[in-house]
């Protein structure tokens, strides 16, 4: 009985460390996802934001 326990306490370790692995690998590609299209979404948000200061400067009557 005693060494029925001990072979299923390494699988539980064995399990958990395959889904450690799983887990990391998801976050490294996700890291190199957002390191690829992040500077992308940053510049498309700050044109968004400036056209909307622009519009907002001019149509308040404010020399531009």
């Amino acid at each position: 009985m005693n060494k029925l326990l001990r072979k299923r306490k390494g699988q539980n370790t064995v399990e958990y460390l395959l889904m450690l692995a799983v887990v990391v690998g998801v976050v490294l590609i996700a890291g190199v996802a957002l390191k690829r299209y992040m500077p992308q979404l940053f510049q498309g948000i700050q044109q968004k934001i400036d056209g909307a200061v622009n519009t907002l400067g001019s149509s308040a009557g404010n020399p531009g």
